[in-house]
C-alpha cells in the first residue's frame, strides 16, 4: 500500500497532465444544480411514498391475515429507508466535489 502512495505521490509532483484544470463551464453551473436538486428531490419523495406504502401493507397483511403482504411491506419500508439514506449521500457526496472543483469550498 505505501509503494501505491509514493508512486501517486510521484506522479502528483510531476504534475503528469500539465495546464489541466478540470472545471465546468460557468454556465453550466446553474442547470447541474437544479438537475441535482430536482433528482434527490424526486428519489427522497418515491422513497417516502414506498414506505408509506409497505408501511400500508404491513397494516394490510396482519388484519388480513396475509403474512406474506406483511413481510413483503417490511421489507419495502426496510429498503425505502436505505433508499433514502443512499439518495442523500449521494446528492451529498455529488454536491460537494461538484463545489469543490468549481472552487467554491
Amino acid at each position: 500500500m505505501s509503494q501505491m502512495m509514493e508512486t501517486l505521490n510521484f506522479l502528483a509532483a510531476k504534475n503528469p497532465i500539465p495546464g489541466f484544470n478540470p472545471k465546468l463551464p460557468g454556465p453550466l453551473s446553474g442547470p447541474t444544480g437544479k438537475i441535482l436538486s430536482w433528482t434527490a428531490g424526486v428519489g427522497l419523495a418515491m422513497a417516502v411514498l414506498g414506505g408509506l406504502s409497505g408501511w400500508a401493507c404491513v397494516a394490510i397483511g396482519h388484519n388480513s391475515e396475509r403474512g406474506g403482504l406483511a413481510a413483503r411491506g417490511k421489507q419495502a419500508v426496510v429498503w425505502s429507508l436505505i433508499s433514502g439514506m443512499g439518495i442523500g449521500l449521494t446528492y451529498s457526496l455529488v454536491w460537494t466535489f461538484f463545489r469543490l472543483s468549481q472552487g467554491k469550498g
